[in-house]
């Protein structure tokens, strides 16, 4: 996104595109007030605007015909989103009113706004920082009511204040350090290296290797997991979709290989957004329709987080199954025995002993028996370790955060061990600096412009 100079002003419609209730045409610049006042007409006449207030009244474009009934509200500086004069005008939700009266604000002086300038003119002007304006992006994108709270907590910047806690302390190691370069010939040692190690160590590397755990669960928070469904033909699997969705998604017969081809859709399962995709079933076959239904199903086997290995209690567990979880062992598996009400419980017991170190969980899709104990067994497996972690967390990094918090880290285990080999000052006022530097690149102090185009590019035009 190109640089435009600020003395410009720019406007966009602010709502989603569609018929509704309300749409905003947003302006922000220099020239807001002033558009204001040529395209809106009060109902009761105003010698002038009073910031932050609505007004009822009519929209007219350059001939003075009226466009729309609307309220309007002029911002002023610097108590705006942008830190500039702002307009908003109220306008009803038709397509085309609103098309209208931007592209009389645009015809009045007005250019079009970029993908997210608007919450880049916040940061620029000093507003937010870029952890913030990421996190509008995420909260836009939110999936899930878990994913809007991390997205709400990072806008209220405490991923900020995190940083910025190790920042702190990273700018006092590095104010010592730089002392000790000032005076070398003092006869007190400045740099208490040991000292300085627990330092780093409590107040630099924990916090940062907190951080990373948070950013890889989330990932899973923001982004989901994408699951598939596999097994042999008539082993359950569009019976498990449906009963997973709570709808009749796909189509369920005794005939096997009814499903030929991926029905992928969405749930959720605590928090974590789930892409659920069912597949035809695995075996030797002859209708090449069928056999493009496999190759598609090994395809998104390949590429899942999670793998739903469906067996037939009442099938037992024979060579294609067992060939079948062979070639998932790269994946994280679960294996799922249905139809459970079918065989007693040593039957099953045999069953699960046919997958050593693997999760096993025994259901009934018809009965809709085992569901909530597999749902628990999924999340296990797609969290981790990170269970607790995943629920209470209240702020993560994303993956640009991650791979920067990760040279951070990694600057500060080399300092960690320059620090251990009393290496001169001011190698070490070196590797504090790049560190620095590093969380400087998160949060927009040393970002370059190349970069900031590409994150204010994700927004869309009039956020």
């Amino acid at each position: 996104m190109a640089v435009h100079p600020a003395t410009d002003t720019i406007a966009a419609i602010a709502t989603a595109p569609g018929t509704g209730g309300i749409g905003i045409v947003r302006i922000s610049g220099p020239d807001a007030l002033s558009l204001l006042s040529t395209l809106f007409v009060p109902h009761r006449p105003q010698s002038s605007f009073i910031s932050h207030r609505l007004y009822y009244g009519r929209v007219v474009n350059e001939a003075g015909q009226v466009l729309d009934e609307a309220l309007a509200v002029y911002m002023r500086s610097p108590h705006t989103y942008t830190r500039e004069d702002v307009v908003e005008l109220h306008c009803h939700g038709s397509y085309m009113v609103l098309q209208e009266v931007l592209r009389t604000v645009f015809s009045l002086g007005a250019r079009p706004a970029q993908s997210g300038e608007f919450t880049k003119r916040a940061f620029l002007g000093g507003r937010i920082d870029l952890t913030r304006a990421e996190a509008v992006v995420d909260l836009l994108q939110a999936q899930t009511p878990k994913s809007a709270q991390l997205a709400a907590h990072q806008l209220q910047g405490e991923l900020f204040e995190r940083l910025e806690l190790i920042r702190d302390e990273l700018v006092n190691i590095l104010a010592l350090l730089e002392v000790a370069i000032d005076f070398p010939d003092e006869d007190v040692e400045i740099v208490q290296y040991e000292q300085v190690v627990l330092r780093l160590q409590s107040a630099v590397l924990l916090p940062l290797e907190q951080l990373l755990a948070m950013a890889d669960q989330g990932k899973i928070i923001r982004d989901g997991v994408k699951i598939v469904l596999a097994g042999r033909p008539n082993a359950g699997k569009s019976s498990l979709l449906n009963v997973l969705l709570r709808e009749e998604r796909a189509l369920v017969t005794p005939q096997p290989g009814t499903t030929r081809d991926t029905i992928e859709e969405r749930f959720v399962i605590r928090g974590i957004p789930v892409h659920l995709i069912d597949t035809a079933g695995i075996r030797q076959h002859q209708d090449p329709i069928e056999a493009m239904g496999i190759e598609r199903a090994r395809q998104k086997m390949r590429q899942a987080d999670l793998v739903l290995l469906l067996v037939d209690a009442s099938a037992g567990c024979a060579a294609p199954e067992r060939e079948l979880f062979q070639s998932i062992s790269d994946k994280p598996t679960i294996v799922v025995i249905n139809k459970c009400d079918l065989v007693d419980g040593h039957q099953v017991a045999n069953l699960a002993n046919s997958f050593p170190k693997n999760p096993v969980v025994p259901i009934s899709a018809k009965k809709q028996q085992g569901i909530s104990e597999l749902q628990e067994a999924i999340y296990q497996r797609v969290v981790g370790d990170g269970a607790d972690l995943c629920e209470q967390m209240t702020c993560a990094p994303n993956t640009r955060h991650r791979a920067i918090l990760t040279q951070t880290l990694t600057a500060g285990q080399r300092l960690e061990t320059a620090l251990r080999d009393h290496a001169p000052v001011d190698l070490l006022a070196i590797e504090v600096q790049s560190a620095l530097d590093y969380l400087g690149d998160i949060t927009g102090l040393t970002t370059t412009e190349d970069v900031l185009d590409v994150i204010f590019s994700k927004f869309c035009i009039g956020k």
